[in-house]
């Protein structure tokens, strides 16, 4: 009998700490400023109710509401990271649901934007720059002028002109495509950068698996078309008419913009466009090319000092 006993004794024991506790719980439950401000709001709450709520309201005690005790997402506490919980009556009984917190609704967002920039061959340092990590360079004070200026427009649906950087190199003439991409994504504009010698051969590869339409469609329609280092790729006369002066004509005809960065101004580009891979100077079909870009974009020099050095 007497193990019998030792472990009657126990769990009566055991039995008497879960009644304190319970209690201890209950009365913190329902002592809290917040759970007490939610029952005085529903009078009709019968007592019954409360007590076989208690686990829920505990639950909502122990959380944290809208991220006040919580630095971050990556820091949530709650049972269901990223989601506050709400205490809501139906039918004179209590209820616990929960809804997304303010931290979750920022990182989602984060989240979403950085598949706002799309890119071919740009290195990360582009796809991270940013307005304010522009140098102040009175040399480049007219391109920053630019920048914000577009930017300003933005709010009141995309400018139908991008810009057409050109200067020598290491200005920081890519730089800018970047910082004006990630400032895109506030507004929930997409942009797509391209390096266009890698371009050039991006383009050639897919005859042979036959998604050339598919990519040019999808350059044609991007929100906002970067393209950089125009002018450096040898490209056939195939290249420049059919898939270059397709893209232009499409975005000047649906008036969206695109920018540009060159070591040419419009007019050496032009000269450049002219010349095609067999030794031709075609002229005629270079200028089309030239207008094209600048219904798109307006030029902008950089004469400033290289920055690479």
């Amino acid at each position: 009998m007497k193990p019998v006993q030792s472990t009657l004794k126990k769990w009566m024991e055991k039995n008497e700490n879960f009644k304190d506790n319970y209690n201890k719980i209950k009365n913190e439950v329902l002592n809290d400023s917040e759970i007490k401000e939610f029952l005085s709001l529903h009078p009709s709450l019968s007592q019954r109710e409360i007590e076989k709520s208690l686990i829920k309201l505990y639950e909502y005690k122990s959380q944290s509401k809208q991220c006040n005790h919580c630095s971050s997402f990556g820091s949530c506490q709650n049972m269901i990271p990223g989601y506050s919980p709400i205490l809501r009556v139906e039918n004179n009984e209590i209820h616990l649901s929960y809804e997304k917190c303010h931290s979750r609704i920022m990182y989602e967002k984060e989240q979403q934007q950085q598949t706002l920039i799309q890119s071919l061959y740009m290195p990360k340092e582009i796809l991270e720059a940013t307005i304010d990590g522009i140098d102040n360079d009175p040399k480049r004070s007219q391109a920053i002028r630019e920048i914000l200026s577009f930017l300003g427009q933005v709010k009141d649906g995309t400018p139908q002109k991008g810009l057409y950087f050109y200067g020598p190199f290491g200005v920081g003439k890519t730089y800018f495509l970047g910082a004006v991409a990630n400032a895109l994504k506030e507004y929930d504009i997409s942009s797509m950068l391209i390096y266009m010698p890698e371009f050039v051969r991006e383009i050639k590869s897919s005859i042979k698996d036959d998604s050339i339409n598919e990519k040019i469609e999808y350059f044609k329609k991007a929100d906002v078309l970067m393209l950089d280092d125009i002018g450096a790729e040898t490209q056939s006369a195939w290249f420049r008419d059919e898939v270059l002066g397709t893209i232009l004509q499409y975005r000047m005809m649906e008036r969206l913009p695109v920018f540009f960065t060159s070591n040419y101004s419009m007019k050496q580009l032009e000269e450049q466009l002219a010349k095609s891979t067999r030794g031709d100077i075609e002229e005629v079909k270079a200028g089309r090319i030239l207008e094209r870009i600048r219904q798109v974009s307006s030029e902008v020099p950089i004469i400033a000092d290289n920055r690479r050095k």
